[in-house]
């Protein structure tokens, strides 16, 4: 497994996957729907930014 789907990490951060599909477009990280995979990179730099705006 080389990451994650965008719902998945959105069920682990408890955040809604649209919402995390907007901070994806901030990111500059290509996801276009629940189902994109991201990388463990990708997870991470999203993580860090919900981290941040908590």
């Amino acid at each position: 497994m080389k990451g994650l789907r965008v719902i998945e990490l959105s069920e682990a951060l408890n955040v809604d996957s649209s919402d995390l599909l907007a901070v994806c477009s901030i990111l500059k990280i290509k996801a276009t729907s629940r189902l994109s995979m991201l990388s463990f990179q990708e997870c991470k730099k999203i993580t860090v930014y919900y981290e941040k705006k908590i």
